[in-house]
């Protein structure tokens, strides 16, 4: 099993940018899918992004679609979220997490979260 950890999170404005990382240990990253999810205070976790083993095939949630990107390098253990443009409706707690299969052109997780990291956007 592949243990994550998330990093990056803070406190901004709206319209400043963030980049989240995911780092990766054990098990074997580059087999899966990896995709961001968030969830807000009383909300249920939602899809934000995720990318392919190969980094070649991407999807994004159309709340974010424009604003954010998912990126991974080849051969290495870490996935990023850069978010731009950052607005009040994105505060969440954002968590990454593995697949090995789509549906719906979204990423199925299977359930290996890592902690999460904390973005706050308020003025």
């Amino acid at each position: 099993q592949v243990q994550l950890v998330e990093s990056g999170g803070g406190l901004v404005q709206p319209g400043d940018s963030l980049r989240l990382s995911c780092a990766a240990s054990g098990g074997t990253f580059s087999r899966y899918v990896m995709g961001w999810f968030r969830q807000a205070p009383g909300k249920e976790r939602e899809f934000v992004a995720d990318i392919s083993p190969s980094g070649g095939v991407t999807h994004y949630s159309d709340s974010v679609k424009g604003r954010f990107t998912i990126s991974r390098v080849s051969n290495r253990n870490t996935v990023y979220l850069q978010m731009n443009s950052l607005k009040p409706e994105d505060t969440a707690v954002y968590y990454c997490a593995t697949g090995l299969r789509y549906s719906s052109s979204r990423v199925v997780p299977d359930g290996n979260w890592g902690q999460g990291t904390q973005v706050t956007v308020s003025s």
